[in-house]
């Protein structure tokens, strides 16, 4: 099995720690080591550093190199430019073709911390033997006892023969995240599970998916594939992947092709810190803080802070910026960014 750790996105929800230039997953978020760094470490449990990729883009790169030397330099894979992860899952599996173009593969997002750690290295096992026995596509899907905003949602159909204990079973229908028919009641009842994008398949198999579902992905990335190796390999790919259009794998392949598709149900707690109330579940209490008459306020600061006659805020500092929240109100926080973008605030993006 050949595992693939995905970033690039910059987080903006985590601002102002999170940065283009030390994103969420890059920076000591939680403890001293990064999202980045953790995950690695739990898959070297079990894999070879040789089996271990990392996809994202040139600036992450240079930092994830620094922060995990071991990993080889030809297992970066490097997007030329952000074009959403159609592309971008695209471009991997034209990489590993090259590399073992019928080994099973799975992509791990590095924003997410699953525990036990255990149960995540079995799970990969249980796809990685599922996949050379069946041949189908795998997702893994977690069990929701109410409704999370950005993420997509699988109705659940007939289950099928799990491995090793773990429950697979075929997909019925793909929910979109914004799609105006979800069904609320399913998905606090145990009927509709969240889509956790742990992706795995063969290189050969997504490819062939993406020449049925997206020839409009597939026609560059035949190109791609025939320049890996050689001298042209950067230009080829810097060229080809940008005619790609930016649209998630979702809206032109594994949509579709999920309907073949097996799900794991992930058997572990899958926690994505992708807002300030995320982490400040996850870790439990922020810095040191004076709280008078007021209480469940999280704070980041290097500073003494205290609070009068206030509760429940998220105060987040930087060295140059300072966020001040209400919790509950972490989906609003990439409007700040946007502000900023607009403003061409670009010392504090």
């Amino acid at each position: 099995m050949k595992l693939v750790i995905i970033c690039g996105g910059v987080g903006s929800k985590m601002w102002p720690l999170s940065r283009e230039n030390n994103p969420k997953h890059l920076a000591k978020l939680v403890g001293e080591k990064s999202l980045v760094q953790l995950n690695f470490e739990v898959l070297r449990q079990k894999y070879g550093v040789e089996d271990i990729f990392v996809q994202t883009n040139p600036v992450q790169a240079e930092i994830i190199k620094k922060q995990i030397p071991e990993i080889p330099e030809a297992n970066f894979f490097v997007e030329p430019e952000r074009r959403n992860h159609g592309p971008a899952m695209g471009l991997m599996a034209a990489k590993l073709f090259a590399i073992a173009p019928d080994e099973p593969y799975m992509i791990v997002q590095a924003d997410v911390i699953r525990k036990p750690e255990d149960n995540f290295l079995a799970m990969i096992e249980v796809m990685d033997k599922l996949i050379r026995q069946e041949g189908r596509l795998m997702t893994g899907g977690i069990k929701l006892d109410r409704v999370v905003g950005g993420i997509d949602f699988m109705v659940l159909g007939e289950d099928v023969a799990g491995v090793e204990g773990m429950r697979v079973f075929k997909m019925k229908k793909w929910v979109g995240r914004d799609d105006t028919d979800r069904d609320d009641e399913g998905i606090a009842g145990g009927q509709v599970f969240g889509h956790a994008n742990h992706y795995a398949w063969t290189p050969r198999k997504m490819l062939e998916a993406y020449k049925r579902r997206a020839p409009e992905w597939y026609e560059p990335l035949i190109k791609i594939m025939e320049a890996i190796g050689t001298e042209k390999e950067e230009e080829v790919i810097a060229t080809e992947y940008a005619k790609m259009p930016p649209d998630p794998i979702e809206a032109r392949v594994t949509k579709y092709e999920l309907d073949e598709a097996m799900v794991v149900e992930c058997p572990f707690a899958w926690i994505d810190l992708g807002t300030w109330e995320s982490v400040a579940e996850y870790v439990g209490k922020g810095d040191e803080v004076l709280e008078i008459e007021g209480e469940g306020n999280y704070v980041r600061s290097k500073k003494f802070v205290a609070t009068v006659g206030v509760s429940d805020l998220i105060i987040i500092e930087t060295d140059d910026a300072m966020l001040v929240m209400k919790k509950g109100e972490g989906g609003k926080v990439g409007q700040v960014v946007d502000w900023l973008k607009e403003k061409e605030r670009k010392e504090l993006l």
